[in-house]
């Protein structure tokens, strides 16, 4: 029987994908404020995108604007993730930093998952999972490709690999050229969760054509999907309520 991950109260790889929506706030009083509105939605995780946070090379900072996070939403699963520029981030900051500011966060007991950049060294990597480890923290790596849809067997092969280093959800994100590239997600996706996966996976398809994949994780093995509150932080998402609806419609003909 395949591992599944509960972290306050929310169980993700069982039954519906669950919701997460980000913070993209760039100082602290618009975190609190995207904190605030998400309390009053139906939504399961929250994500902090911290590389939209305008003080994010002063790791003081940083970890002052996670405890307030943490105060406005403490019911709430959080996982914290600098996505890089190249990955479709805000900002670039240097390897060294990366890993130094995620260890902050690791150790700071506020955050319960932390995200990986499947695309960093892999001693680094997993060093950094041993910290996560030993501070109970869940693990995330994960892979954005923006401009194009890999082949089947290389998305297999990226999610076998964020398994390897130690994720607790492998995620994979890839860009739709054409609606095969959107059936070629699903199929990868279907088949790491059938063949490969012992835990939850997340994958996804973005752009209006791949909104589809945002919507049937529960047919096709992804447990996370990422809806839009005021405003998306990627192509294609869709708002909390109407992410909600179909995936309550989904589950009850399942």
């Amino acid at each position: 029987m395949k591992k599944t991950i509960t972290v306050r109260g929310v169980t993700i790889g069982s039954g519906q994908p669950k919701i997460c929506v980000s913070l993209m706030g760039r100082t602290n009083a618009e975190l609190r404020e995207e904190a605030d509105y998400i309390k009053q939605m139906d939504v399961d995780v929250v994500e902090w995108r911290a590389d939209f946070f305008e003080q994010i090379e002063d790791v003081s900072k940083v970890k002052m604007a996670l405890v307030d996070i943490r105060s406005s939403l403490p019911d709430h699963p959080i996982i914290f993730t600098f996505r890089s520029k190249k990955e479709g981030g805000e900002r670039e900051v240097s390897s060294q930093y990366y890993f130094s500011l995620n260890r902050e966060m690791v150790t700071s007991g506020l955050a319960d998952f932390i995200d990986i950049e499947l695309m960093n060294g892999e001693r680094e990597i997993s060093q950094l999972v041993k910290t996560a480890r030993e501070h109970h923290v869940f693990v995330i790596i994960s892979n954005h490709d923006f401009e194009k849809t890999p082949p089947k067997e290389e998305i297999i092969q990226r999610l076998k690999k964020a398994q390897e280093l130690g994720a607790d959800l492998p995620k994979i994100a890839v860009m739709p050229r054409t609606k095969m590239d959107v059936l070629t997600l699903l199929e990868a996706t279907s088949i790491v969760s059938e063949k490969f996966a012992d835990g939850p996976i997340i994958t996804m398809s973005m752009g209006g054509l791949g909104v589809i994949s945002r919507l049937a994780g529960e047919v096709f093995g992804s447990a996370l999907t990422f809806g839009s509150a005021k405003k998306a932080s990627a192509p294609g998402q869709v708002s909390v309520n109407e992410l909600r609806q179909v995936l309550n419609l989904i589950h009850a003909n399942k």
